[in-house]
Protein backbone atom coordinates (compact mmCIF):
# COMPACT_ATOMS: atom_id res chain seq x y z
CA UNK A 1 0.00 0.00 0.00
CA UNK A 2 1.25 3.39 -0.84
CA UNK A 3 2.49 5.40 2.09
CA UNK A 4 0.61 8.16 2.64
CA UNK A 5 2.12 11.63 4.30
CA UNK A 6 1.10 12.40 7.89
CA UNK A 7 -0.07 15.99 6.51
CA UNK A 8 -2.42 15.04 3.83
CA UNK A 9 -3.37 12.45 6.32
CA UNK A 10 -4.74 14.95 9.03
CA UNK A 11 -6.32 17.52 6.32
CA UNK A 12 -8.51 14.49 4.40
CA UNK A 13 -10.33 13.52 7.93
CA UNK A 14 -11.27 10.42 5.93
CA UNK A 15 -12.72 8.35 8.75
CA UNK A 16 -12.46 4.22 8.21
CA UNK A 17 -9.72 4.73 5.40
CA UNK A 18 -7.22 2.13 5.32
CA UNK A 19 -3.83 3.70 4.91
CA UNK A 20 0.05 3.24 5.55
CA UNK A 21 2.25 5.78 6.86
CA UNK A 22 6.02 5.68 7.97
CA UNK A 23 7.47 8.25 10.45
CA UNK A 24 9.76 8.48 13.36
CA UNK A 25 8.38 7.72 17.25
CA UNK A 26 8.27 10.86 19.01
CA UNK A 27 6.51 9.53 22.05
CA UNK A 28 5.13 5.99 23.05
CA UNK A 29 2.72 5.80 26.07
CA UNK A 30 1.25 2.13 27.44
CA UNK A 31 -2.01 1.85 29.32
CA UNK A 32 -3.51 -0.51 31.65
CA UNK A 33 -6.35 -1.47 28.74
CA UNK A 34 -3.95 -3.63 26.82
CA UNK A 35 -2.95 -0.50 24.37
CA UNK A 36 -0.25 1.81 23.41
CA UNK A 37 -0.71 5.27 22.66
CA UNK A 38 2.47 6.21 19.99
CA UNK A 39 3.14 9.91 18.46
CA UNK A 40 4.43 9.36 15.14
CA UNK A 41 5.85 12.88 12.93
CA UNK A 42 7.26 12.39 9.55
CA UNK A 43 8.38 15.76 8.53
CA UNK A 44 5.49 16.57 6.45
CA UNK A 45 3.67 19.14 9.06
CA UNK A 46 4.46 20.50 12.44
CA UNK A 47 1.63 17.89 14.23
CA UNK A 48 2.30 14.47 15.30
CA UNK A 49 -0.38 11.15 14.34
CA UNK A 50 -1.68 9.81 16.86
CA UNK A 51 -1.14 5.53 16.62
CA UNK A 52 -3.25 3.12 19.11
CA UNK A 53 -1.17 0.00 18.91
CA UNK A 54 -3.16 -2.85 20.80
CA UNK A 55 -2.23 -5.53 22.70
CA UNK A 56 -3.28 -8.36 19.84
CA UNK A 57 -0.87 -7.03 17.19
CA UNK A 58 1.20 -10.15 16.77
CA UNK A 59 4.37 -8.28 17.57
CA UNK A 60 3.26 -6.32 20.55
CA UNK A 61 5.10 -7.39 23.33
CA UNK A 62 8.25 -8.46 20.83
CA UNK A 63 8.58 -5.15 18.94
CA UNK A 64 5.72 -2.06 20.35
CA UNK A 65 6.67 -1.67 23.70
CA UNK A 66 10.39 -1.41 23.05
CA UNK A 67 9.72 1.64 20.93
CA UNK A 68 11.79 4.70 21.96
CA UNK A 69 11.14 8.17 20.47
CA UNK A 70 13.38 8.20 17.53
CA UNK A 71 12.36 4.75 16.41
CA UNK A 72 11.25 4.04 12.88
CA UNK A 73 8.56 2.60 11.83
CA UNK A 74 5.73 1.43 9.48
CA UNK A 75 2.07 1.37 10.30
CA UNK A 76 -0.87 0.16 8.20
CA UNK A 77 -3.95 1.04 10.22
CA UNK A 78 -7.79 2.26 9.94
CA UNK A 79 -8.36 5.88 10.33
CA UNK A 80 -10.62 6.44 13.27
CA UNK A 81 -12.30 9.31 15.00
CA UNK A 82 -10.06 10.51 17.66
CA UNK A 83 -11.98 10.14 21.48
CA UNK A 84 -9.44 13.32 22.45
CA UNK A 85 -9.90 16.71 21.50
CA UNK A 86 -6.50 17.76 20.56
CA UNK A 87 -6.81 16.48 16.96
CA UNK A 88 -10.10 15.01 14.59
CA UNK A 89 -8.53 11.34 13.86
CA UNK A 90 -5.95 8.75 15.06
CA UNK A 91 -4.58 5.39 13.20
CA UNK A 92 -6.01 2.12 14.81
CA UNK A 93 -2.60 0.17 13.55
CA UNK A 94 -3.11 -3.14 11.89
CA UNK A 95 0.36 -3.91 11.43
CA UNK A 96 3.21 -2.58 12.69
CA UNK A 97 7.00 -3.02 10.91
CA UNK A 98 9.99 -1.68 12.67
CA UNK A 99 12.47 -0.08 10.24
CA UNK A 100 15.24 1.11 12.67
CA UNK A 101 15.19 0.72 16.58
CA UNK A 102 16.34 3.44 19.09
CA UNK A 103 18.67 2.86 21.63
CA UNK A 104 17.33 5.31 24.72
CA UNK A 105 20.67 5.24 26.54
CA UNK A 106 22.46 7.00 23.87
CA UNK A 107 20.01 8.42 21.68
CA UNK A 108 20.48 12.90 22.15
CA UNK A 109 17.15 13.54 21.54
CA UNK A 110 14.88 12.52 24.86
CA UNK A 111 11.03 14.26 25.60
CA UNK A 112 12.99 17.07 27.53
CA UNK A 113 13.76 20.62 26.50
CA UNK A 114 17.23 20.48 24.83
CA UNK A 115 19.50 24.38 24.05
CA UNK A 116 20.21 24.92 20.55
CA UNK A 117 23.30 25.48 21.40
CA UNK A 118 23.59 21.41 22.05
CA UNK A 119 22.10 21.00 19.27
CA UNK A 120 24.47 22.61 17.18
CA UNK A 121 26.55 19.74 18.48
CA UNK A 122 23.96 17.32 16.64
CA UNK A 123 22.89 19.13 13.85
CA UNK A 124 23.20 15.54 12.15
CA UNK A 125 20.12 14.76 14.02
CA UNK A 126 18.15 18.22 15.28
CA UNK A 127 15.73 18.24 12.46
CA UNK A 128 14.33 15.98 14.19
CA UNK A 129 13.03 18.28 17.04
CA UNK A 130 10.12 20.57 16.42
CA UNK A 131 12.16 23.89 16.18
CA UNK A 132 14.55 22.32 13.32
CA UNK A 133 11.59 20.51 11.41
CA UNK A 134 9.36 23.81 11.75
CA UNK A 135 12.53 25.86 10.47
CA UNK A 136 13.15 23.08 7.34
CA UNK A 137 9.48 23.90 6.12
CA UNK A 138 9.81 27.49 6.25
CA UNK A 139 13.17 27.57 4.17
CA UNK A 140 11.39 25.24 1.63
CA UNK A 141 7.96 27.72 1.76
CA UNK A 142 10.81 30.82 1.74
CA UNK A 143 12.47 29.70 -0.97
CA UNK A 144 9.84 28.06 -3.22
CA UNK A 145 8.29 31.67 -2.77
CA UNK A 146 11.08 32.89 -4.12
CA UNK A 147 11.48 31.29 -7.25
CA UNK A 148 7.22 31.91 -7.41
CA UNK A 149 7.92 35.58 -7.11
CA UNK A 150 10.53 36.25 -9.69
CA UNK A 151 8.91 34.19 -12.30
CA UNK A 152 5.66 35.52 -12.72
CA UNK A 153 7.63 38.95 -13.31
CA UNK A 154 9.53 37.08 -16.17
CA UNK A 155 12.47 36.70 -14.62
CA UNK A 156 15.18 34.57 -15.41
CA UNK A 157 16.36 32.55 -13.20
CA UNK A 158 20.22 32.38 -13.42
CA UNK A 159 23.35 29.72 -12.14
CA UNK A 160 25.90 32.18 -11.67
CA UNK A 161 29.61 30.82 -10.68
CA UNK A 162 30.82 29.83 -7.51
CA UNK A 163 34.67 29.95 -8.38
CA UNK A 164 35.46 33.46 -9.29
CA UNK A 165 38.55 35.53 -9.64
CA UNK A 166 37.51 38.92 -9.12
CA UNK A 167 36.07 40.64 -5.43
CA UNK A 168 32.61 42.15 -5.99
CA UNK A 169 32.61 43.69 -2.82
CA UNK A 170 36.36 44.60 -2.56
CA UNK A 171 36.77 43.68 0.83
CA UNK A 172 39.14 40.81 0.37
CA UNK A 173 37.60 38.55 2.60
CA UNK A 174 37.43 35.72 0.32
CA UNK A 175 38.27 31.45 0.64
CA UNK A 176 40.70 30.79 -1.59
CA UNK A 177 40.13 27.69 -4.23
CA UNK A 178 43.96 25.87 -4.94
CA UNK A 179 45.25 22.52 -5.90
CA UNK A 180 48.54 23.45 -5.41
CA UNK A 181 50.89 21.41 -3.16
CA UNK A 182 50.44 23.70 0.47
CA UNK A 183 53.68 22.05 1.34
CA UNK A 184 55.45 22.54 -2.01
CA UNK A 185 54.32 25.91 -3.13
CA UNK A 186 56.11 26.72 -6.60
CA UNK A 187 57.14 30.08 -6.55
CA UNK A 188 58.24 32.79 -8.67
CA UNK A 189 61.81 34.44 -9.24
CA UNK A 190 60.53 37.29 -6.79
CA UNK A 191 59.75 34.96 -4.36
CA UNK A 192 56.39 34.88 -4.74
CA UNK A 193 53.37 32.05 -5.13
CA UNK A 194 53.31 30.90 -8.70
CA UNK A 195 49.82 30.82 -9.09
CA UNK A 196 50.29 30.16 -13.14
CA UNK A 197 50.85 26.22 -11.97
CA UNK A 198 47.54 26.48 -9.95
CA UNK A 199 44.45 24.87 -11.51
CA UNK A 200 42.93 27.62 -13.33
CA UNK A 201 46.39 29.53 -14.12
CA UNK A 202 45.38 32.18 -11.44
CA UNK A 203 44.48 32.97 -7.90
CA UNK A 204 40.88 31.88 -7.57
CA UNK A 205 38.45 32.10 -4.75
CA UNK A 206 34.78 31.66 -3.14
CA UNK A 207 32.60 34.06 -4.56
CA UNK A 208 30.86 36.38 -2.30
CA UNK A 209 28.46 37.54 -4.56
CA UNK A 210 27.11 36.82 -8.10
CA UNK A 211 25.99 40.05 -8.93
CA UNK A 212 28.76 40.99 -11.27
CA UNK A 213 28.09 37.66 -13.69
CA UNK A 214 23.85 38.41 -13.11
CA UNK A 215 24.74 41.98 -14.61
CA UNK A 216 26.13 40.49 -17.82
CA UNK A 217 23.00 38.70 -18.10
CA UNK A 218 20.39 41.54 -17.06
CA UNK A 219 22.20 43.81 -19.84
CA UNK A 220 21.52 40.94 -22.39
CA UNK A 221 18.01 39.71 -21.43
CA UNK A 222 16.48 41.89 -19.47
CA UNK A 223 15.45 40.30 -15.92
CA UNK A 224 17.57 37.89 -13.93
CA UNK A 225 17.44 36.59 -10.52
CA UNK A 226 20.32 34.49 -8.88
CA UNK A 227 19.67 32.41 -5.81
CA UNK A 228 22.81 30.14 -4.45
CA UNK A 229 25.21 29.85 -2.00
CA UNK A 230 28.11 32.83 -1.12
CA UNK A 231 30.91 32.58 0.88
CA UNK A 232 32.63 35.49 3.41
CA UNK A 233 35.93 34.41 5.12
CA UNK A 234 35.03 37.10 7.98
CA UNK A 235 36.36 36.40 11.53
CA UNK A 236 32.89 37.57 13.08
CA UNK A 237 31.63 34.84 15.84
CA UNK A 238 27.72 37.22 15.89
CA UNK A 239 24.18 35.64 15.65
CA UNK A 240 23.89 36.95 12.52
CA UNK A 241 27.13 36.22 10.60
CA UNK A 242 27.58 32.98 8.39
CA UNK A 243 30.74 31.64 6.36
CA UNK A 244 28.58 29.51 4.01
CA UNK A 245 24.77 31.51 3.10
CA UNK A 246 22.78 31.38 0.64
CA UNK A 247 21.69 35.10 -1.62
CA UNK A 248 18.84 36.42 -3.80
CA UNK A 249 20.23 38.77 -6.31
CA UNK A 250 17.89 40.33 -8.74
CA UNK A 251 19.33 42.30 -11.61
CA UNK A 252 17.05 44.65 -14.18
CA UNK A 253 18.05 46.24 -16.99
CA UNK A 254 16.69 49.84 -17.76
CA UNK A 255 15.82 50.08 -14.28
CA UNK A 256 17.12 52.90 -11.60
CA UNK A 257 16.84 52.91 -7.96
CA UNK A 258 13.54 53.91 -7.27
CA UNK A 259 12.51 50.62 -9.50
CA UNK A 260 14.89 49.03 -7.34
CA UNK A 261 13.30 50.16 -4.39
CA UNK A 262 9.74 48.83 -5.77
CA UNK A 263 11.08 45.45 -6.50
CA UNK A 264 12.34 44.86 -2.86
CA UNK A 265 9.15 46.20 -1.30
CA UNK A 266 6.75 44.06 -3.52
CA UNK A 267 9.06 40.83 -2.83
CA UNK A 268 9.38 41.60 1.08
CA UNK A 269 5.49 41.60 1.41
CA UNK A 270 4.73 38.63 -1.19
CA UNK A 271 6.96 36.45 1.01
CA UNK A 272 5.43 37.75 4.28
CA UNK A 273 1.56 36.88 2.61
CA UNK A 274 3.18 33.67 1.62
CA UNK A 275 4.12 32.32 4.94
CA UNK A 276 1.32 33.27 6.75
CA UNK A 277 -0.92 31.26 4.06
CA UNK A 278 1.67 28.10 3.75
CA UNK A 279 3.17 27.96 6.94
CA UNK A 280 0.80 28.23 9.48
CA UNK A 281 1.22 25.84 11.62
CA UNK A 282 4.96 26.31 12.00
CA UNK A 283 4.46 30.01 12.31
CA UNK A 284 2.31 29.60 15.56
CA UNK A 285 4.94 27.33 17.33
CA UNK A 286 7.48 30.40 16.31
CA UNK A 287 5.24 32.69 17.75
CA UNK A 288 4.09 30.34 20.79
CA UNK A 289 7.83 29.22 21.71
CA UNK A 290 10.10 31.68 20.28
CA UNK A 291 9.13 34.78 19.83
CA UNK A 292 5.73 36.43 21.01
CA UNK A 293 3.85 38.56 18.23
CA UNK A 294 5.99 37.43 15.93
CA UNK A 295 2.64 36.37 13.49
CA UNK A 296 1.15 39.88 14.06
CA UNK A 297 4.80 41.19 13.20
CA UNK A 298 4.50 39.29 10.12
CA UNK A 299 1.00 40.96 9.63
CA UNK A 300 2.21 44.27 10.22
CA UNK A 301 4.83 43.78 7.46
CA UNK A 302 2.97 42.49 4.77
CA UNK A 303 0.12 45.09 5.00
CA UNK A 304 3.00 47.95 5.52
CA UNK A 305 3.72 50.80 2.77
CA UNK A 306 7.68 51.13 2.97
CA UNK A 307 8.96 54.89 4.62
CA UNK A 308 11.38 55.87 2.24
CA UNK A 309 14.02 58.77 3.75
CA UNK A 310 17.41 59.34 2.45
CA UNK A 311 20.52 58.69 4.59
CA UNK A 312 21.22 62.31 4.79
CA UNK A 313 17.54 62.10 6.49
CA UNK A 314 18.34 59.04 8.91
CA UNK A 315 20.86 60.69 10.37
CA UNK A 316 19.70 63.75 11.33
CA UNK A 317 16.71 61.56 13.07
CA UNK A 318 19.26 59.50 14.39
CA UNK A 319 21.50 62.70 15.63
CA UNK A 320 18.03 64.40 17.63
CA UNK A 321 16.61 60.67 18.99
CA UNK A 322 18.76 61.55 22.19
CA UNK A 323 19.58 57.51 22.34
CA UNK A 324 23.06 57.11 23.74
CA UNK A 325 24.13 54.58 20.86
CA UNK A 326 27.28 52.25 21.25
CA UNK A 327 28.34 53.46 17.77
CA UNK A 328 28.29 57.12 17.77
CA UNK A 329 26.01 58.88 14.65
CA UNK A 330 27.94 61.63 12.24
CA UNK A 331 27.45 62.11 8.49
CA UNK A 332 29.56 59.50 6.92
CA UNK A 333 29.28 56.45 8.75
CA UNK A 334 27.64 53.16 8.20
CA UNK A 335 24.96 52.23 10.19
CA UNK A 336 25.05 49.72 12.72
CA UNK A 337 21.94 47.41 13.39
CA UNK A 338 21.53 49.49 16.63
CA UNK A 339 20.61 52.70 14.40
CA UNK A 340 18.74 50.49 11.93
CA UNK A 341 16.53 49.05 14.50
CA UNK A 342 15.94 52.26 15.95
CA UNK A 343 15.00 53.73 12.85
CA UNK A 344 12.30 50.63 12.06
CA UNK A 345 11.24 50.19 15.73
CA UNK A 346 11.44 53.23 17.73
CA UNK A 347 10.93 55.99 15.46
CA UNK A 348 8.90 54.53 12.08
CA UNK A 349 7.48 51.42 13.51
CA UNK A 350 7.69 49.54 10.54
CA UNK A 351 10.20 48.79 7.69
CA UNK A 352 12.33 51.74 6.29
CA UNK A 353 13.96 51.67 3.12
CA UNK A 354 17.23 54.45 3.55
CA UNK A 355 18.63 55.55 -0.12
CA UNK A 356 21.71 57.66 -1.14
CA UNK A 357 24.86 56.67 1.32
CA UNK A 358 27.52 58.21 1.41
CA UNK A 359 30.04 57.20 -1.41
CA UNK A 360 32.80 56.33 0.21
CA UNK A 361 31.12 53.66 2.39
CA UNK A 362 29.97 52.01 -0.51
CA UNK A 363 31.23 49.65 -3.20
CA UNK A 364 32.95 50.21 -6.28
CA UNK A 365 29.91 49.47 -8.54
CA UNK A 366 27.21 51.68 -7.44
CA UNK A 367 26.16 54.97 -9.24
CA UNK A 368 27.23 58.03 -8.39
CA UNK A 369 24.84 60.88 -7.84
CA UNK A 370 24.77 64.26 -9.20
CA UNK A 371 25.62 65.85 -5.55
CA UNK A 372 28.92 64.05 -5.99
CA UNK A 373 29.01 62.54 -2.67
CA UNK A 374 26.15 59.94 -2.46
CA UNK A 375 25.43 57.32 -4.50
CA UNK A 376 22.15 55.21 -5.74
CA UNK A 377 22.47 52.81 -2.91
CA UNK A 378 19.45 51.48 -0.63
CA UNK A 379 19.13 49.13 2.38
CA UNK A 380 15.73 47.85 3.41
CA UNK A 381 15.02 47.21 7.15
CA UNK A 382 12.89 45.94 9.11
CA UNK A 383 12.00 45.39 12.64
CA UNK A 384 13.98 42.89 14.83
CA UNK A 385 16.80 42.51 12.18
CA UNK A 386 17.83 45.79 10.63
CA UNK A 387 19.09 45.59 7.04
CA UNK A 388 17.68 42.69 5.46
CA UNK A 389 17.86 44.25 1.59
CA UNK A 390 21.05 45.97 0.19
CA UNK A 391 21.20 46.73 -3.82
CA UNK A 392 21.80 50.12 -5.61
CA UNK A 393 21.59 51.41 -8.99
CA UNK A 394 24.66 50.00 -10.84
CA UNK A 395 26.97 52.62 -12.18
CA UNK A 396 26.63 52.73 -16.22
CA UNK A 397 29.58 55.12 -17.02
CA UNK A 398 32.59 53.61 -18.64
CA UNK A 399 35.03 56.42 -17.43
CA UNK A 400 33.40 57.15 -13.52
CA UNK A 401 33.50 53.03 -13.34
CA UNK A 402 37.17 52.67 -14.52
CA UNK A 403 38.24 55.00 -11.68
CA UNK A 404 36.53 53.87 -8.80
CA UNK A 405 38.40 50.75 -9.44
CA UNK A 406 41.85 51.99 -9.88
CA UNK A 407 40.75 53.95 -6.78
CA UNK A 408 40.24 50.52 -5.16
CA UNK A 409 43.46 49.13 -5.84
CA UNK A 410 41.99 46.41 -7.18
CA UNK A 411 43.74 45.50 -11.19
CA UNK A 412 41.53 46.67 -13.91
CA UNK A 413 42.19 43.98 -15.93
CA UNK A 414 40.58 41.97 -14.02
CA UNK A 415 37.28 43.60 -14.96
CA UNK A 416 37.24 43.65 -18.72
CA UNK A 417 34.61 41.46 -19.09
CA UNK A 418 32.53 43.68 -16.76
CA UNK A 419 33.42 47.05 -18.12
CA UNK A 420 32.77 46.00 -21.39
CA UNK A 421 29.34 46.35 -20.64
CA UNK A 422 29.69 49.54 -20.37
CA UNK A 423 31.82 49.83 -23.56
CA UNK A 424 28.74 48.20 -25.56
CA UNK A 425 25.40 49.09 -25.75
CA UNK A 426 25.64 50.58 -21.69
CA UNK A 427 22.51 50.87 -20.00
CA UNK A 428 21.21 52.11 -16.59
CA UNK A 429 20.39 49.02 -14.75
CA UNK A 430 19.75 48.08 -10.41
CA UNK A 431 19.74 45.15 -8.58
CA UNK A 432 19.84 43.84 -4.69
CA UNK A 433 21.19 41.14 -2.64
CA UNK A 434 18.85 39.30 -0.19
CA UNK A 435 20.48 36.88 2.69
CA UNK A 436 18.44 34.40 2.66
CA UNK A 437 19.15 32.81 6.60
CA UNK A 438 18.43 36.61 7.04
CA UNK A 439 15.10 36.07 5.70
CA UNK A 440 14.22 32.91 7.28
CA UNK A 441 15.64 34.19 10.63
CA UNK A 442 13.45 37.07 10.62
CA UNK A 443 10.15 34.84 9.67
CA UNK A 444 11.51 32.44 12.51
CA UNK A 445 12.12 34.80 15.32
CA UNK A 446 15.60 32.58 15.83
CA UNK A 447 17.81 34.25 17.80
CA UNK A 448 20.64 33.09 16.03
CA UNK A 449 21.52 32.28 12.44
CA UNK A 450 23.54 29.58 13.16
CA UNK A 451 19.78 27.79 13.91
CA UNK A 452 18.19 28.57 10.23
CA UNK A 453 20.75 27.02 7.88
CA UNK A 454 21.12 22.88 8.14
CA UNK A 455 24.96 23.12 8.92
CA UNK A 456 26.41 26.59 9.82
CA UNK A 457 29.86 27.17 8.53
CA UNK A 458 31.34 29.65 11.24
CA UNK A 459 35.28 30.48 12.20
CA UNK A 460 36.81 27.09 13.79
CA UNK A 461 33.72 25.04 12.64
CA UNK A 462 32.62 23.53 10.06
CA UNK A 463 31.36 19.82 11.67
CA UNK A 464 29.13 17.71 9.30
Amino acid sequence: MKREYIKNVLSKEEIGSEITVCGWIRTRRDSKGGFSFIELNDGSCFRNLQIIAEASLVNYESDVVKLYPGCSVKITGTVVKSQGTEQPLELRANSLKVLGFCDPEIYPLQKQRISFEKLREEAHLRARTNSFGAIARLRNDLAFSTHKFFQERGFLYLHSPIITCSDCEGAGEMFQVTTLDLEKLPKTEKGNIDYTQDFFGRKANLTVSGQLEGETYACALGNIYTFGPTFRAENSNTRRHLAEFWMIEPEMAFADINDNADLAEDYIRYLMKSVLKNSEEDLKFFDNRISKGLIDNLCRIEASTFKRITYTEAISILEKSGEKFEFPVQWGIDLQSEHERYLTENYFKGPVIVMNYPKDIKAFYMRINDDGKTVAAMDVLVPGVGEIIGGSQREERLEIIEEKIKNMGQNIKDFWWYLDLRRFGSVPHSGFGLGFERMVQFCSGMNNIRDVIPYPRTPKSADF
